[in-house]
C-alpha cells in the first residue's frame, strides 16, 4: 500500500438499517457538521437500507473522522485506505437518496452470507476454469483495468446488469460465478441478486479491487492495468498510487475540480 503522500483517503460503506440508529435527515446535519469541525472532505451517502463514502484528510483528521463516524453510525467502519500528494476533494457533500448503490431492484441483502472471498483466496477462485468472472463495473472502468480471463458486461450504470445477466447468463449453463468491484458495495447488492434470481454457486471479491490491491503483493497480483476510482487521481496502480489512466466515462471532464460521485 503506498503511504508516500500526506493526505489519506478511505473508502467505506455498509447496509444497516440507519432509521434504527436515527433519523436520516439527522444524520446529515451532523456529518455536516463535523465535516466542518474536524476539516475532513469528501461525501457520504445515506439511505433507509445504509451508508456510503469516501473521504480525505491528514492521518490525524481521518482518524478522528473514524472514530466520530462510528459513534454517530454505531458501528465500527470498515476502511479501504490510500494515499495522495494532494486532497482529491475540496468539498463537503452530504446526500440522502434511495439507494447507497443504485440498482432499481429489491434485494435480500441475507442472501449474501457466505458469499464472501477474502483477496488471499480470491486468486485460487478465478484461476479455476469453471469459474465465470464478472466485473460489475461499468465499461469506462473496465477500459482502465481488470482481473485477467474477466467478462466485460459493457454496461454504462450499474443498474443496467440485470439486463445483461437476463440476457446472457443461464443458472443452468453458468454454475460458479465470481464477481468484484472497486470497493465491494456493488457486489455486496449484486451477489444476493444473483442468488435470489436462481444462482446457486456465487463469490464476491471482499473488499473489492482496493483491499485486494491493498493485500496483495505485486508478485502474486492477478490484477492488469489500473483501477478507475472516484476522484480527480481518476486511477490508481497496483500499488495504490496515483495512476496514469485517462478517463473513459468524461464523467469529470468539464470540472476543474472533480468531487467524488458514487458508482452508477
Amino acid at each position: 500500500m503506498c503511504e508516500t503522500g500526506q493526505i489519506q483517503i478511505i473508502a467505506f460503506y455498509e447496509f444497516k438499517k440507519l432509521e434504527a440508529v436515527a433519523p436520516l435527515e439527522e444524520l446529515k446535519a451532523s456529518f455536516r457538521q463535523m465535516f466542518r469541525d474536524i476539516g475532513i472532505r469528501g461525501t457520504i451517502i445515506l439511505a433507509n437500507e445504509g451508508y456510503n463514502g469516501m473521504v480525505c484528510g491528514d492521518r490525524k483528521i481521518v482518524s478522528e473522522f473514524i472514530h466520530l463516524a462510528e459513534d454517530l453510525l454505531q458501528t465500527k467502519l470498515a476502511f479501504k485506505s490510500s494515499f495522495h500528494e494532494h486532497a482529491p476533494f475540496r468539498k463537503i457533500d452530504v446526500k440522502i437518496k434511495p439507494e447507497i448503490v443504485t440498482l432499481k431492484k429489491d434485494v435480500d441483502i441475507s442472501l449474501g452470507v457466505g458469499t464472501h472471498v477474502r483477496p488471499t483466496e480470491w486468486n485460487a477462485i478465478i484461476a479455476d476454469p469453471e469459474t465465470l468472472l464478472l466485473d460489475t463495473r461499468n465499461d469506462y472502468e473496465y477500459k482502465s483495468g481488470t482481473f485477467r480471463g474477466a467478462l466485460n458486461p459493457e454496461t454504462e450504470k450499474f443498474s443496467d446488469l440485470p439486463a445483461f445477466v437476463e440476457d446472457n447468463l443461464d443458472p443452468t449453463k453458468h454454475k460458479r460465478i465470481a464477481m468484484f468491484c472497486t470497493g465491494g458495495i456493488r457486489c455486496e447488492k449484486f451477489a444476493p441478486y444473483m442468488k435470489q434470481i436462481g444462482f446457486e454457486e456465487v463469490y464476491q471479491l471482499d473488499g473489492g479491487i482496493l483491499k485486494y490491491l491493498e493485500e496483495t503483493p505485486i508478485e502474486e497480483t492477478l490484477w492488469e492495468g489500473e483501477c478507475f476510482v472516484f476522484d480527480e487521481r481518476i486511477t490508481v496502480d497496483a500499488s495504490l498510487n496515483k495512476g496514469s489512466g485517462t478517463d473513459h466515462s468524461q464523467r469529470f471532464s468539464k470540472r476543474k475540480k472533480p468531487q467524488y460521485k458514487s458508482p452508477e
